[in-house]
This record gives structure tokens, C-alpha cells and sequence, in this order.
């Protein structure tokens, strides 16, 4: 097995993890991370199968490393090298998960009240009366988990984590099936209710679209490793590696040659696939001759009925719209042009132009919206 390492604070939580799968073939995942977070919301997202899970798990105390130390507000909870390992129940880490494991027999105010059987019967009415107001759902005390909503649901099993206080609050997931709106309404609570209480909060996600409702700061993992840190922004708008492109909402990714290297601009020449297709992108430190990945999102690209003139964006081609999709109050367009894009559009944008399959079209990519990715 190989080794495992952590360090946590309670205003800044410090994580170094080396960690293979623990199975008996061979295994090429292995999580190395160093991260550090501060008090509020901040996500931590990638792919499937990138250690976001594992590493809550270490934190929480509900995976052991083999080296390394994890310490909240000056109290250590692991060290290796000392040999203290404290008890996940005694680390006052709060970890939410998917599935929020409510008790279905408890109404909402027995659910909440559960961990608070070491506390006076007047301070434990006190709490769970102000936290089910903290989170809306005070007028569902009496309900069981069976007769209210999902959204209430995840009201309540946060309320039921933070009820007694916790150094660290773990979310894995938890608001998975909601839409964006009342994921927002909900961590808006969260974050009020943390204003007065400044811990850290680190909330695991694949979803784009709940990074760009919920996050302050990102950090983003990929095949054990972090690829970057920051703003939203900053981290997804811009991915390094192919799988965090994907999760990130980029749906074209396109395998391409470089043709050539325009230092003086800040671009090269490359030609996708095996077509004829041209484009310009950023100038990478690579080679002519040499094979790269370019990524696109969908929504970035514009389409033209007729040829446009004059322009500031570099790429214009010609092609073909193979097929379209409305889901709801986006179009998606297929369009060939030599080689596959995927455009999304607004319906208005489908009647005003009169767009339907087999019409030629014209595609135009600012330069800037196309990213290198290994």
C-alpha cells in the first residue's frame, strides 16, 4: 500500500496525500495532493474516479493515511510519526454525503436532535430550534423524512451536521438532483449561518454548474492531483488536462497538429484532425509538427448564415449543420465542417435565422476561447 499523508487546520487546511488503491492487482491511481483552504465555501471538483471522496475521507478520520499529520485549531487528530490517530466521533468534522442518511422513523427535530444527547433537554431545544430556523425548515419539526421534499431534506441533514458546532464541514455531493436555483438558495443559508461561525467548508462536486452557483475559490483535481487553484474562473475556465475539460463543460476537444509558430502574434497555426480544417490558437511551447488537444466550449463559438467580413476573431469555417436539438432553453447544433462541433445556440436564434439540418453555415472562434490541454 502505498503511503498517506494529511495535514488539516482550522482556517487553512493543508493536505499532502499519497495514496494507491488498496487492491491486489496492480493499480495506477495514486492520490498526491497539497491543498489549503480558508474559512467558507470552497469546492473541490473533477472527474469521477479523481480522489475527491478519498481525501474528504482522510480528513473526516473515516480513512487512516500511513504517514503525514492532520491537526484542527491547534489539536492534532493524526500523526504518523507520534502515533495519534483520534476517533472519527471525536474530531468535530461534519461530513454530509449524497445519500444524507436521515432516520426515516425521527421527525425532522429528532433527526436534528440526535447528536445532541449529551446536552441538557433545555439547550438542546434551543439549539435545534435555532438551526432549523437558520435553514427554513422549522415549521417541518414534527414531519418525518418520507412526507417532504428532497430540498427540504438536504436542509435538514445540514442542519443535523451543524448542529453541534463542528471545526469543519464536509460536503460530498450532497445537493445532487436539485436544480441550480435551489442549490443556490441553499448554500446561501449555509453561508449565512457560517458568517458567524468561519469554518471551513469543503464542498465536492463534478458538476460546472455547481461550481459556478455555489463557489468562492475551486480547486481542481484530477487523477489524484491537483491541476490548479483559484477563482471559478480562473480554474475552469481555462483547464489543463483533457478529463477536467470534459467535467468543466467544454464539449469540443479536438485532437490537432501545429503547422506552425507566429511568436510576434501570440498564436500558432494548427490543423485539426485529419480534415483541412484551420484554426489559430494561443501559442503553446511546442514544436511544429507537434500533436496538441484543443478544447472548446459550445457556447463559445457563433454561428453565421453568411459569410462574415471583418472581424476580430481569427477562425471562421465553412460547414454544414448536420443536426439540431432544443433541450430546453438551449438549441444544440451539430455542425460539420470537416471536422465535428458541437454549437449551442438560443431558440430565438434558430427561428431568426431559419436554421434546419443540411444548411450551410459559418462558424467563427475568437482565438482566446480555444485552450491547450494535455
Amino acid at each position: 500500500m502505498d503511503p498517506v499523508g494529511c495535514e488539516v487546520n482550522a482556517t487553512m487546511l493543508t493536505a499532502r496525500i499519497r495514496k494507491g488503491r488498496h487492491s491486489a492487482g496492480p493499480s495506477s491511481f495514486a492520490l498526491d495532493v497539497s491543498i489549503e483552504v480558508s474559512p467558507g465555501v470552497t469546492i473541490l471538483f473533477g472527474p469521477s474516479g479523481a480522489g475527491k471522496s478519498t481525501l474528504l475521507d482522510c480528513i473526516a478520520g473515516l480513512a487512516r493515511p500511513d504517514e503525514g499529520q492532520i491537526t484542527v485549531d491547534g489539536e492534532v487528530l493524526f500523526d504518523s510519526a507520534r502515533g495519534i490517530h483520534v476517533p472519527a466521533p471525536k474530531r468535530r468534522t461534519a461530513y454530509v454525503f449524497q445519500t444524507l442518511a436521515l432516520f426515516p422513523h425521527l421527525s425532522a427535530e429528532e433527526n436534528v436532535a440526535y447528536g445532541l444527547k449529551d446536552f441538557q433537554e433545555k439547550e438542546r431545544r434551543e439549539k435545534v430550534e435555532a438551526i432549523l430556523k437558520a435553514f427554513r425548515v422549522e415549521k417541518l419539526r414534527k414531519q418525518r423524512p418520507g412526507g417532504i421534499s428532497g430540498g427540504e431534506k438536504q436542509r435538514i441533514a445540514l442542519a443535523r451536521s451543524l448542529v453541534s458546532e463542528p471545526r469543519v464541514l464536509l460536503l460530498d455531493e450532497p445537493l445532487t438532483g436539485l436544480d441550480a436555483e435551489l442549490k443556490a438558495a441553499i448554500v446561501d443559508d449555509l453561508r449565512a449561518w457560517n458568517a458567524a461561525k468561519g469554518i471551513p467548508i469543503l464542498y465536492v462536486t463534478h458538476s460546472r454548474e455547481e461550481v459556478d452557483a455555489l463557489g468562492e475559490r475551486v480547486i481542481a483535481l484530477d487523477n489524484g492531483r491537483v491541476r490548479s487553484a483559484g477563482a471559478p474562473m480562473d480554474v475552469l475556465d481555462a483547464p489543463r488536462r483533457t478529463k477536467l475539460a470534459q467535467a468543466a463543460g467544454f464539449e469540443n476537444l479536438l485532437s490537432a497538429t501545429v503547422l506552425d509558430l507566429r511568436e510576434g502574434d501570440g498564436v500558432m497555426r494548427v490543423r485539426l484532425e485529419e480534415s483541412t480544417c484551420e484554426i489559430e490558437v494561443p501559442l503553446g511551447y511546442v514544436a511544429v509538427g507537434s500533436r496538441v488537444r484543443v478544447a472548446v466550449r459550445a457556447g463559445d463559438i457563433l454561428l453565421a448564415t453568411e459569410r462574415p467580413h471583418r472581424l476580430s476573431a481569427r477562425n471562421v469555417m465553412e460547414g454544414r449543420i448536420v443536426s439540431l436539438e432544443q433541450r430546453g432553453m438551449m438549441a444544440i447544433a451539430r455542425v460539420d465542417c470537416g471536422v465535428a462541433f458541437i454549437v449551442h445556440i438560443t431558440p430565438g436564434a434558430v427561428r431568426a435565422l431559419e436554421l434546419t439540418a443540411g444548411l450551410r453555415v459559418w462558424l467563427v472562434l475568437k482565438t482566446h476561447s480555444c485552450h491547450l490541454v494535455e
